[in-house]
Formats: structure tokens, C-alpha cells, sequence
């Protein structure tokens, strides 16, 4: 009985050191701004694949305000059609946006009871598979940036902490991203924010020409590319902006990725 028990307190004390490494791993990924192949693509891809990993979702996503206050997608962890009309569904409607305009998480624990109000998004999530929904604020400080996501394929709400957890995530991505500028012009708030968002507009052209080149799917050709980076330690907006500026040719992404 004795033996029984050390066992499970083994065991319990290891699945506590692992949580705490994965807690810590994904605190320093996100705070980590001087490595040089940091960006803002990296910083986002980051928190949403740190969020699904560390708050038992099965999918999550960031999505940041523009200047008009529309809601872009910066990072994911699906890619496919379906999760991806989810999110552009969300860019001016439901609770990402509620979250948004008031700066408070909201929590969706069953899409189906929320059908005669967002009747749109109800059809959508069970297309792409999901039947609950939490959202939490991306803010720096008091300013609201735009709003973390995190679905899952079954009914209920996050597990204890969970809210308080994605906050904490997404307020280290907020940060990171305020140490970071495309711009050596300007260094305030909204510089940083819309420099962050030309550079995934930029990635999603390059994600474009590189599948033209090859003839993949476009979510293909953005897995390929950002495979690229992250072997070659460099920046995926850097590596995306010489794209489409010709500045690097596009079968080196491919070359250098079938020799690696």
C-alpha cells in the first residue's frame, strides 16, 4: 500500500515539474525579444500553440485591431478552410469582438444555447468542429489590443485557473510585442501594432507566391515556409518581406528545405 502510494506521489510530483517547465517555456518564449529571428509572426504563433498546449483547447487563435477597429487573425493553430471562415466570421461579430470593445473575457460554454444570437457563428463552429468557446483581452496595460481565442470540441468551461492563465499569456504576448518595431521611427502603441499587422499581411502574399510556385495549397506553402525559419533561425517576416521583394529567390526556400 505504502509502495502504491510513493508511486502516485511520483508521479503527481513529475506531471507538477513538467507543468511547471512547460509554464516557464512558454513565459520565455514569449518575453524572449532579443533573439534574432523574433518577430511578431513568431511572438503570436507562439502564444496560440502555447495556449492549446497548456489549457487543454483544441484549437486557439490571436486576432489583433487595425486602425479601423476590424479584427485581424495574426496566428492560429489550424489552418484549415473551415477554422479559418470561423475567424474571419468573428473579425466584426460575436463574443471575440465583445471581448474587444469592453476589454473583458467572455466564456461560451455551450455555442449551441447562444444560437438565436449569433446564429452565424453557431453554423460555423459546428462546421469546423467546435462546440465551445473563451476568449480573453490581448491588452498592453489598459489598452485593449485585440482578443485570444481558445475553442474546444466539447461543451463546458476551461479548466480551473484557465482564464486567468490565457490572460497572463496574453498579456506576455502584448508586452513582447511592444518590444518589438519594424519601424525605428516610431516606438508608440499603435506603430508597433500596425507594423505587426503589415507583416502578416506581407507573409499571407508570400504564402501566396511561394504556393503558386510550387503548386501547394496555400496553408502548404505557409507550413513550408515557415519551416524554412524556423531551421534557418531566422525572422519569418524578414524571410517573407525578401520574398515579395524579390530580394530572395523562391526556390531557396525550397532548395534549402529539401537539403536540410
Amino acid at each position: 500500500m505504502s509502495e502504491d502510494l510513493s508511486t502516485h506521489d511520483d508521479s503527481a510530483g513529475e506531471a507538477s515539474m513538467n507543468r511547471e517547465r512547460e509554464l516557464a517555456t512558454a513565459f520565455v518564449g514569449l518575453a524572449d525579444t532579443y533573439a534574432p529571428d523574433f518577430d511578431p509572426l513568431r511572438l503570436f504563433d507562439r502564444l496560440v500553440h502555447a495556449c492549446r498546449s497548456l489549457l487543454d483547447v483544441d484549437a486557439a487563435a490571436v486576432m489583433i485591431a487595425d486602425a479601423r477597429g476590424t479584427l485581424k487573425t495574426m496566428a492560429a493553430t489550424e489552418d484549415g478552410a473551415a477554422f479559418i471562415e470561423l475567424m474571419q466570421m468573428q473579425t466584426g461579430y460575436g463574443p471575440c469582438m465583445d471581448c474587444y470593445r469592453t476589454g473583458e473575457g467572455r466564456g461560451v460554454p455551450d455555442i449551441t444555447l447562444e444560437a438565436s444570437r449569433w446564429p452565424q457563428l453557431n453554423a460555423a463552429m459546428d462546421d469546423a468542429g467546435y462546440r465551445s468557446l473563451h476568449t480573453v483581452p490581448v491588452r498592453f496595460h489598459d489598452r485593449v489590443l485585440g482578443a485570444l481565442t481558445l475553442l474546444s470540441a466539447d461543451t463546458g468551461e476551461l479548466p480551473p485557473g484557465g482564464p486567468h492563465l490565457a490572460q497572463a499569456l496574453a498579456d506576455s504576448a502584448a508586452l513582447g510585442l511592444m518590444h518589438w518595431s519594424a519601424d525605428p521611427r516610431g516606438d508608440d502603441v499603435v506603430t508597433r501594432v500596425q507594423s505587426a499587422i503589415a507583416a502578416k499581411t506581407v507573409l499571407e502574399i508570400a504564402k501566396g507566391m511561394l504556393a503558386a510556385h510550387t503548386g501547394l495549397p496555400v496553408n502548404a506553402a505557409g507550413r513550408l515556409l515557415a519551416g524554412y525559419a524556423d531551421r534557418h533561425r531566422v525572422s519569418l517576416a524578414a524571410t517573407a518581406q525578401a520574398l515579395v521583394d524579390r530580394d530572395m529567390e523562391l526556390a531557396e526556400v525550397c532548395e534549402r528545405t529539401v537539403r536540410t
